[in-house]
């Protein structure tokens, strides 16, 4: 799909250390030698750099606890699929006042779900509804890109892209592990009802 891919080891991440960290893989040569460098002072030879580089190397306690975790990663991914298929269930049933709608997955797509987002009428009276019935939910992301200031350079200003602004202002994401149970789901969702009902 692409010269490069970025993963992230996020401890929230479905294949999460305890701590920061990623990988990049890549089958180029000349992007994999750019990465090893950035990654280590922009050092091409100890004590030589040639670039301005960071130091983002992965220690070996946070990799060989990532190689045991990844032998889990296909079963808990498909435990969040399943309880995507749950939620989607559920939710397509809530009755006409209910204004949830989930995230769109093409047909060809088979996502792994490290997060469960729907768009939500009401989202921060929804989302206090739910902390206060026990559900902690979360902002997958606020503020657009074009809107942040670190962008600010880039001249895009509120009202370039008015779908990504509207949706940004209805995105919630709710409880979404491996370990979630049935019970739980529906617990979620008919909490939702209520509120909106």
């Amino acid at each position: 799909m692409g010269l490069a891919a970025a993963f992230s080891f996020y401890p929230g991440k479905n294949l999460g250390a305890c701590g920061e960290g990623g990988a990049v893989t890549t089958s180029d040569e000349l992007i994999a030698n750019r990465i090893r460098m950035i990654r280590d002072h922009g050092q091409a030879k100890k004590y030589h750099h040639d670039m301005e580089g960071y130091n983002g190397r992965l220690d070996a306690i946070q990799a060989g606890l990532l190689g045991i975790k990844l032998k889990s990663l296909p079963e808990w991914n498909e435990k969040r699929r399943r309880n995507v298929a749950l939620y989607s269930k559920l939710i397509s049933l809530l009755p006409a006042p209910c204004s949830v709608i989930p995230s769109f997955v093409p047909e060809w797509a088979r996502p792994v779900y490290h997060l469960y987002i729907a768009r939500v009428q009401k989202r921060e009276e929804l989302q206090k509804y739910l902390q206060d019935n026990g559900i902690g939910t979360g902002l997958h992301y606020p503020v657009p890109v074009h809107l942040q200031k670190a962008y600010a350079g880039k001249g895009y200003k509120e009202g370039d892209f008015p779908i990504t602004e509207k949706v940004s202002k209805e995105i919630l994401s709710l409880p979404m592990f491996p370990e979630l149970t049935e019970e739980q789901i529906k617990y979620v969702v008919e909490t939702i009802r209520k509120f909106y009902v």
